[in-house]
């Protein structure tokens, strides 16, 4: 099969290369997965689990990418819930190889059922951003309807899906970004936006929660508005500030089908659009994978047609 690997992590993007590999074969409990289009993070380059298994051993070349949609194409032994032909979406584990493929063995718990009037594109763009948003708002924020939520990054993959997700369930969003920014995030749901770079962040008063995909200083000054009981979500490693009278949480994303359901139900009737940035063929994805540029949105690799 034709997959993109990367051999060294001092390279980062630059050290991928489009080549043959062995096809992959399911281990207890696995699935093949045919895969049809594939999400990327860049900063994926920079994980320890890119590069080592969970003993610390060097995996590289490892092949990258974690999001997929695709078809199952064959069971492993035990494997249960699934079918051959079935479509399916998910999030491989961090430690395995990656979705920047042809096929992927995957363990059956990380997919869940992709409906046939979902695209394979819009089904690869939303476990990472998606499940990032969902569990963050609601599994560790415990966000409630008429709280105020401070998004940063609103005009992101993360971000887009933070504001249509609060704004859902009822809660008032200020997003912030560049000044270019300013429209998507108020087209994706924004109630108002803060441009970081001119406007004053303190003027937004206090606000329940902030979810914070930037950190540093940007991170402190955000802790400083949230009222007493409110919390702070991060996704960029451990929390450097603590609001004085508050929580703070740093997670990284766990796979869940449930929550996968629940978020392309939303995708199904209209409630929750996807933010595709770039959508490229697996030829052409060791150029369009630079990072050089700033994204916009999720990047999908199109595997098949």
């Amino acid at each position: 099969m034709k997959a993109i690997v990367v051999t060294d992590q001092a390279a980062g993007t630059a050290g991928m290369a489009l080549v043959e590999r062995p096809e992959p074969q399911p281990a207890i409990n696995d699935v093949v997965v045919r895969i049809h289009a594939s999400g990327f993070v860049p900063t994926e380059m920079e994980w320890p689990s890119t590069w080592t298994d969970r003993a610390g051993r060097d995996r590289a070349p490892s092949i990258p990418g974690h999001e997929l949609a695709g078809v199952v194409s064959g069971l492993g032994y035990g494997t249960t819930g699934l079918s051959v032909g079935q479509r399916v979406f998910g999030l491989a584990d961090w430690h395995r190889d990656g979705t920047l493929a042809e096929y992927v063995a995957i363990e059956a718990r990380n997919l869940a059922p992709l409906p046939g009037d979902v695209d394979f594109t819009a089904g690869a763009s939303l476990p990472i951003s998606g499940l990032t948003a969902w569990q963050g708002l609601f599994q560790h924020g415990r966000l409630q309807a008429g709280q105020t939520v401070l998004a940063h990054g609103a005009a992101g993959a993360v971000g887009t899906m933070v504001t249509q997700l609060a704004r859902e369930a009822g809660a008032y969003v200020i997003g912030t970004g560049r000044a270019a920014d300013r429209q998507k995030a108020l087209d994706f749901g924004a109630h108002e936006f803060v441009d970081l770079e001119n406007d004053a962040l303190e003027d937004v008063g206090s606000v329940d929660l902030v979810f914070d995909v930037i950190g540093g200083d940007i991170q402190k000054r955000s802790a400083a508005l949230i009222k007493a009981g409110g919390t702070l979500v991060s996704i960029v490693g451990p929390v450097e500030a603590r609001p004085v009278d508050g929580l703070t949480v740093d997670f990284v994303v766990e796979v869940d089908r449930a929550e996968l359901g629940e978020i392309v139900q939303r995708v199904r009737d209209g409630r929750l659009r996807t933010n595709i940035d770039s959508v490229s063929s697996l030829d052409d994805a060791v150029a369009a994978l630079d990072p050089t540029e700033r994204r916009k949105g999720k990047t999908i690799i199109r595997v098949r047609p």
